[in-house]
């Protein structure tokens, strides 16, 4: 493991058994945990009224060292993806991504964005999703690395998140955080007819937006997004965790090494996603959850 590298995202759903069916039997994640989230993680994340709730840990058939978790809690009125502050989405490494269409057909993803190859970026084929829970999922077919940038092939057919996606309330705060408290490297800066947000917002075709990616060395991590101005903080229900893409986790390579404001002094934790190691959680400019566990120590 690398500082810097994506360990998992966790999905708030408002029926973890239906989400499992379609994470487990459609997307083909393995489950490797299953259980009640305890005082002491939901205190670390800043979600108490979370105690006792269900979850799952999933992670892809390749084995790779990242995991999907499911939470269930009920998904809160007015909240509608794309369109408020914090993660927006986790982009998957997938085989065949023209397939996938199809293997959807009569589960919970609602396909909001057909495959597609891009004449200008020749290095991935993309699709998105829509989870129950309104969490947005990109599933990115690679083709090649980009110049400055490698991008990992999938090994089994969903594999790893390798780039997650932040809607930020200022993207040069998110950009300058990033890199000063989490000591990522700032990579380019494309400003782009973004669809999606477009879309969102109601907004004309050809609207601009900009987008800076956050790497570490070569490799990819954050994509942060500038948000038009009618985007508004995440709608959450009191002591839960944001709906949706809820938090995501970052290995890193030393806790101590960072100046960041725990929301719970750094532990050891067991489990599959932390095998022993010290973590903690920390929330972003943008109130984003970032979840950092040890992997240098």
């Amino acid at each position: 493991m690398s500082h810097g590298q994506i360990l998992g995202g966790v999905v708030a759903t408002p029926d973890l058994d239906a989400a499992l069916a379609d994470y487990a039997g459609v997307l083909g994640l393995e489950p490797v945990e299953q259980g009640w989230l305890d005082a002491d993680l939901c205190a670390a994340w800043d979600c108490p009224a979370n105690e006792g709730a269900r979850h799952a840990v999933l992670r892809p058939k390749s084995g790779a060292p990242c995991h999907i978790r499911l939470v269930e809690q009920p998904l809160p009125p007015g909240f509608r993806p794309t369109t408020s502050f914090g993660w927006a989405s986790y982009e998957l490494t997938v085989e065949d991504v023209f397939g996938w269409p199809g293997r959807l057909l009569d589960s919970g993803f609602r396909i909001v964005g057909e495959p597609k190859e891009i004449a200008a970026m020749p290095f991935f084929v993309p699709m998105q999703m829509l989870g129950r829970g309104e969490e947005m999922i990109y599933l990115n077919e690679v083709r090649q690395d980009m110049p400055n940038t490698d991008l990992p092939r999938a090994h089994s057919p969903v594999d790893r998140i390798f780039i997650v996606i932040l809607a930020a309330r200022s993207r040069e705060e998110s950009v300058a955080w990033y890199r000063d408290r989490l000591l990522l490297d700032v990579a380019d800066t494309f400003t782009i007819d973004y669809t999606m947000i477009n879309r969102a917002f109601g907004l004309p075709g050809g609207t601009l937006s900009s987008l800076t990616m956050m790497q570490k060395g070569r490799m990819p991590v954050i994509e942060i997004d500038d948000y038009p101005a009618e985007a508004c903080a995440r709608p959450a229900d009191p002591g839960r965790l944001p709906p949706g893409n809820a938090l995501v986790t970052l290995g890193v390579e030393r806790l101590d090494a960072l100046s960041c404001d725990w929301l719970c002094p750094p532990v050891r934790r067991d489990g599959p996603v932390y095998e022993g190691r010290r973590t903690a959680t920390v929330r972003g400019p943008s109130s984003e959850l970032i979840e950092l566990v040890e992997t240098g120590a």
